[in-house]
Formats: structure tokens, sequence, C-alpha cells
């Protein structure tokens, strides 16, 4: 079974926060996670992230602001087709107004309060 980077990286980046650290270090280094981050950045979650050495396994550095109380990564074990992904949010999402025109970010951002 391959491993859920995206979630390891967050619960990382929790447990800085609760320990009231001024930066992270994220390793493995994936696009889906340097994407979210940005969007982190963006929404002013966090200060600052760098990719260093991106075509290795690399490492992220994150700069943390101390906003983040809670925040995780939804997975399914299962695969999911297309058609499917609205009554997947449906079943998983305790309201309908969380995710939007399903919008994937949103559904995850649901998690960081």
């Amino acid at each position: 079974m391959g491993r859920r980077i995206l979630n390891d990286a967050l619960r990382t980046i929790v447990n800085a926060e609760k320990r009231c650290f001024a930066s992270a270090q994220l390793q493995p280094v994936s696009g889906v996670m340097a994407s979210f981050l940005q969007i982190m950045k963006y929404r002013g979650y966090i200060k600052d992230f760098q990719v260093h050495d991106p075509h290795r396994v690399g490492k992220i550095t994150v700069q943390l602001l101390g906003r983040i109380n809670d925040c995780r990564a939804l997975t399914y074990r299962q695969d999911i087709k297309v058609h499917n992904v609205e009554d997947y949010t449906k079943r998983k999402l305790p309201t309908h107004q969380v995710c939007g025109n399903n919008c994937f970010w949103d559904f995850i951002f649901f998690f960081l309060f």
C-alpha cells in the first residue's frame, strides 16, 4: 500500500503548530502538496514555503504563522469514478454548502478549522 504523502505532510504541519515551531520540514515532495501549500499561503494559513531539490526525493520548508488548528486530508481507499464524486461528497460531508460547485480544495480546507 502506498504512502499518503499529503496526509503525512498535513500531520507534520499540525504537530509543528501545536509545539509552537516557526517552521516545519516536509518530505517527500509531490506536485499536489506544492499546489496545496500554495493555496494555504494564498489564504493566509502559512507564511511561505520553499521547495529544495524537487527532482530527487526533495524537501519542503514551510514557515508557519500559528493559524492552523487542525488540518487533515480525506482519503478514499477505493477508486471513485468522475460521475460518482458528487455522491461521495454528499455522503461524507455534513452539509451541501461545504463544497459549493465540486471545489476539491474547499473539500479539503473544510478540515482546517
